[in-house]
This record gives C-alpha cells, structure tokens and sequence, in this order.
C-alpha cells in the first residue's frame, strides 16, 4: 500500500473511533436498501423522527450530468483535499459516477463511461444503466457500472481509478444487448471475505441476444465467478459466438438485483422471462439461491423456487423477477423467511432453507403462502421489510406501478406465517425505506413520509420531479432523492443548512498528544 493510502485508512480509523468516543450518530447508507438484505430499514438514524419529520424542507436542488434513475449511497466522514466531508454517490444512466457534497450539493469530483457508439437493439437509442453504486466495507472506495461493460472501482476520496488487480471488472461482454439493470450490491465479511455482486438483464422491450447473469467478484483477491441463469452449467461471460447459450432473454432485473442473507450464508436473487427446464439448465422465472462467492453445485443453483405456472409468466411476460426477495424474520417452524413478488400481482412467503419444499432445484412450487396484490398491477419496486417495535410485528411495504399497499406478517400456533393486508395508498410509488420509524417513498412531484402502521401523513413535499426508479435514502438528518429531470434534492429538519464539520478538531488533539 502507497503511504497516501496507509495515510487514509488511518484516518478513516481514527475517526470512527473517535465518533464511537464521543457518541456521535454519524453512519452510512452503503448501498441500495441499506444493507445486504436491501431491507430498506434504517435504525440508525436518530435526528429526524415521527415528531419532527414535519419540518423537512429543501436545502438544495441540483442538475446532475444525467439522470439516476436508482437511489443514492452516502459515505460519512471522508478525509479529502478540501478536509473532511460527507459524501454522496449515483451513477447516471449515461454513465457518470458522481460525487457530490452533502451540505451543498456540489460536485467533489466525477468520471464517465459512457455509452460511446452502443445503442439497444430496440428502440436504437443511446445504451443506459439504472444501476445504482455501492462503498467498499473500507468505506475507502465506491463502486460503479459502466457502460462500457466493467464495474469501476474509484477512490472515494478523490475520485482516482484503481487500475490493477482485475480491475475495472468484466460484467458482460454484449453490453449493447446486457444492460446493468440492477444495483450493485455487496456481502461483507463472510469468512473475512467481501464480494461485490452485479447483475445483468436486457433493455426494454427485450430483444437481442443477452442472457441474464450474475457476477460475483472478491474484493480482497479481484477475482471473479460467474452465474449464468441459462446454461448455468457454463461459468463464462457469454459472447456473440462462442463461448454463448443458444436461448436467450433471460435477465436479473429488480432494483436490489442480489439479496444477501447473513443467517443462511447465501445469496439470493429471482430472474424475469428466459425458459424454465432444469435439464437444460435454465432457470427462467426463478427465485435461486448460490453461495457467496457467486457459485452453484453441479452446473446448477444450490436451490430454487420456480411457480407451477412458469409457462404462463413466460407467454404474458410478467416476470417473477420484476422485483426481488426480501428476507423476512422467521417463525420457529421457519427460522429463516423471504417473500416474493413480480409482474403477476402476487407475493409469495418462502422457506429459503429449502425453497421448493423439495429438497433442492429444479422443481415448481411448494411456497408457504400466497396472496394476490392486485390482478391488474405489478410489482416492481423493492418492499421495505420493518419491525414494529412497539409490538414487535412485521410489516412489509410493497409498491406496484398503479398503488401502494401494506402487509403485516401473522404466525399461527404451529409457526405457518401468512400476510395480512393493511392498508393501501393511490399512485405509483418506487422502492420505500423506514427510517427511524418513519415510512418513507416517492411518487411524481412529491415525496412523503407517513406513520407506518396508519399511514396517517407526516411530511409532505411536492417540489421534486417526475419519478421511475429513483428510491430515496436518509442519512444523519437529511433526506435524499434524484428525479426525472436529473436533479438531486436535499431535504433537512427547517430546511437549515448544516455547518461545516472539520473531525480534525474534534480528535486531532485526542490522537497526537
């Protein structure tokens, strides 16, 4: 390691301590949803709560090079040239990681890979992403998709490039028909080892040679494995000759693109159109689960789920994989739970021990529970997973492209769970977050914040854009969402502008006396 390096992980040491002496209630937000789980449950946050949330107000609206078209990644406390600051992360669909300071708005620093000459096989137009970035467990670096094809790995200082030990890292070798659909997500520490995971789909109206697939990478190592989720039996980045699969449209697209259960020491993630026949190794239409470092046993995932009526989801294109799973507390039949939604209108509450109830892949149902949303609406943002702690019930929060619903999970004597339907909002919502208790989501021109179990309305803004996408986050008192019109908006407790935070005079004097 260079000394400027051993310089700024020092840093980044000495100020962690040092917030953990003096109580501060600094954190981050690394990546989509939060957490591995992509729960979208932030308990950290302690300034903004259900009895000030009222006084949010906009503290800047800024135009970004592009539109993020995903959620942001927040980073607390990081030493640049200009001291410290607390950062804020999105990549653009035109490719731009962007870095930009909290209390302003402003650009710290920026990179693009960009489309170039790629254009869709669709609609022709320019290639995109809806990805959104994710910080190294160091908190030293963030990650982006290019669209050039390979994840980049930036100092998250400064903004410099790593260029060696793999990286920037292969994701697809087509990537004017693979499209980086998904958030980049990551599993810290299992067995002391970090991965990075990104997921692959197509573009929009699904034509052209791809096929959905997963890569997982080591952070420590650099090196890579990859999941194809047809030909599965074929662990290589796919081309348009040799090495390919001779089916095609197949994708991994829900916004948290790869779920990470800590308990079970698995990954999980659900696919959306491509065949289903497990002699063949396909796998379309189908929740699956893998080890941490992106491998399967035997050409196939360590376990799946795949609903009965497969063909059907093909035919009428309402992918199981509009959305993906989301982990659930477990009963003392089922310790460890997911449910699951798609373009059907359906969840379905899932063993992830053994998700078919089979015994292993390559079978079709064998859910524990279903319950139909709506015949009419899909499911297409993340649910929020939140746990009351007045009682200690779980709620989930499920958005669809026409309204926004909520669940709570009920266990019977013998452990059998189901979800039980509370109560339900109008309009298209994207994925929502609970912070601190606070139910948190967006739809066109206005953001709100409502009372979770009553849904009673705490905040209201109307001033930001239109919405696809984009999923808010809150981070150590503010609020953060991008829109449509590519700006980037902040929100804090009466719109006050925070000071300028130096932790050098805070533990300066504490390290070097």
């Amino acid at each position: 390691m260079h000394a400027h390096g051993k310089l700024a992980g020092w840093w980044a040491r000495a100020g962690m301590v040092v917030i953990m002496v003096l109580g501060l209630s600094a954190y981050d937000w690394p990546q989509f949803g939060s957490n591995p789980q992509h729960s979208g449950n932030d308990t950290q946050e302690t300034v903004i709560n259900a009895g000030n949330v009222n006084t949010l107000a906009r503290i800047y609206q800024v135009t970004l090079p592009g539109i993020a078209d995903g959620a942001p990644v927040f980073l607390n406390d990081v030493l640049t040239t200009d001291g410290w600051k607390r950062l804020l992360f999105v990549t653009t669909k035109n490719g731009w990681i962007v870095a930009l300071d909290w209390r302003t708005g402003s650009t710290v620093w920026s990179h693009q890979n960009g489309p170039g000459g790629c254009t869709d096989p669709s609609k022709h137009l320019p290639c995109i992403t809806t990805s959104s970035p994710a910080i190294d467990p160091s908190r030293q670096y963030v990650y982006s998709y290019g669209l050039d094809g390979y994840a980049h790995k930036y100092r998250a200082s400064d903004g410099l490039e790593t260029l060696s030990g793999g990286w920037p890292e292969l994701l697809t070798t087509k990537p004017r028909t693979e499209k980086g659909s998904s958030a980049l997500s990551i599993a810290p520490f299992v067995n002391g080892v970090s991965y990075l995971y990104a997921a692959s789909a197509g573009y929009p109206g699904d034509a052209g040679d791809y096929q959905g697939h997963l890569t997982a990478i080591n952070l420590a190592t650099g090196a890579q494995k990859v999941f194809n989720t047809v030909c599965s039996n074929q662990t290589v980045h796919f081309t348009f000759t040799s090495p390919d699969c001779p089916t095609v449209e197949s994708a991994i697209w829900a916004r948290g693109g790869v779920t990470y259960d800590p308990d079970t020491r698995r990954i999980y993630m659900s696919t959306g159109n491509g065949t289903f026949s497990p002699t063949l190794h396909y796998w379309g239409d189908t929740l699956f689960a893998l080890n941490p470092d992106g491998s399967g046993a035997g050409g196939n995932p360590l376990d799946s789920f795949t609903p009965t009526n497969f063909k059907l989801l093909q035919d009428n294109d309402t992918d199981l994989g509009s959305t993906g799973p989301a982990i659930l507390p477990g009963t003392s039949k089922y310790p460890h739970l997911a449910v699951q939604g798609g373009k059907e209108g359906k969840l379905v509450l899932l063993n992830l021990d053994n998700l078919s109830g089979q015994g292993g892949p390559g079978h079709t149902g064998g859910q524990l529970f279903t319950i139909a949303v709506s015949d009419t609406v899909e499911i297409l943002a993340q649910p929020a997973v939140w746990t009351n702690p007045q009682d200690h019930a779980t709620w989930v929060f499920v958005a669809t492209e026409q309204d926004f619903y909520s669940y709570k999970m009920s266990v019977d004597g013998a452990g059998n769970p189901s979800l039980l339907a509370q109560w339900g909002i109008s309009g298209q919502t994207s994925s929502p977050i609970v912070v601190n208790n606070v139910l948190f989501f967006v739809q066109d021109g206005n953001a709100y914040a409502v009372n979770p179990t009553t849904k009673a309305q705490l905040w209201h803004a109307n001033n930001i854009g239109s919405i696809h996408w984009e999923s808010p986050i809150v981070a150590d008192g503010a609020f953060y969402v991008t829109d449509e019109s590519s700006h980037f908006s902040a929100y804090t407790l009466g719109g006050v502008v925070p000071p300028t935070f130096t932790m050098s005079s805070l533990y300066l004097p504490l390290v070097l006396r």
